[in-house]
């Protein structure tokens, strides 16, 4: 939840220019501030539990700025997540770019930053995941951030995949669906679970269909 000390905006709405983004929260635009608790209060608590007289409120803002910022919750969702994938491909480059440019070492280094950031404290599974199984109707702004990120998601390893030598899909499949089941596992299990075994797993499937064949 965003600490906030409600003097230090006049009315606790004012919409103030040129903020450094490194402030403090409460010194930051109303729009940032709704943005930010909004972000927060989705991942701990679930989008539908949340509602904008919540958000709103611990945002130290109104209603009525909320929907000047944001047409709609279902749009201040999809926004959430829109910034919740482009630091995901952040962090993908990041971590790629780490390792040298040979796939299969990307590959690797992927699911080993991947099992240490899943078996982080905070982490509560992956937030467009969530969000497209707590939504799942197709025309929801929200659910097209997730299903394409997905989509994009499987693309990248795919094509690793075959820049690492696959001649078919099976790795990418099996990959994908080790992903998608450790961030289910972290949620359920917990970081002592199965997911701390996932960069052993991606390893072990990488060398079967790169080398076992």
């Amino acid at each position: 939840m965003a600490t906030r000390n409600s003097g230090d905006v006049v009315g606790g709405d004012t919409e103030t220019a040129g903020v450094n983004p490194s402030a403090p929260l409460s010194k930051r635009p109303a729009r940032d501030r709704i943005f930010e608790t909004a972000r927060e209060l989705f991942y701990q608590h679930g989008i539908r539990a949340v509602g904008v007289e919540t958000i709103a409120s611990e945002a130290d803002a109104t209603k009525m700025t909320l929907y000047r910022n944001f047409p709609s919750k279902d749009e201040l969702v999809a926004e959430v997540l829109r910034e919740q994938e482009r630091d995901y491909w952040a962090w993908w480059e990041e971590v790629t770019s780490c390792c040298c440019t040979e796939p299969r070492a990307q590959l690797e280094a992927i699911f080993d930053a991947f099992e240490t950031k899943a078996c982080n404290a905070d982490i509560h599974g992956c937030p467009l995941s969530n969000a497209a199984i707590e939504l799942h109707e197709e025309n929801h702004p929200a659910q097209v951030v997730s299903v394409n990120y997905k989509k994009e998601l499987y693309r990248r390893i795919n094509a690793l995949t075959r820049a690492a030598g696959a001649k078919d899909d099976d790795l990418a499949d099996s990959l994908m669906l080790l992903m998608e089941g450790a961030s289910g596992a972290r949620v359920t299990l917990g970081a002592g679970g199965p997911v701390k075994a996932v960069a052993r797993s991606a390893k072990a499937l990488i060398k079967f269909h790169l080398d076992g064949r």
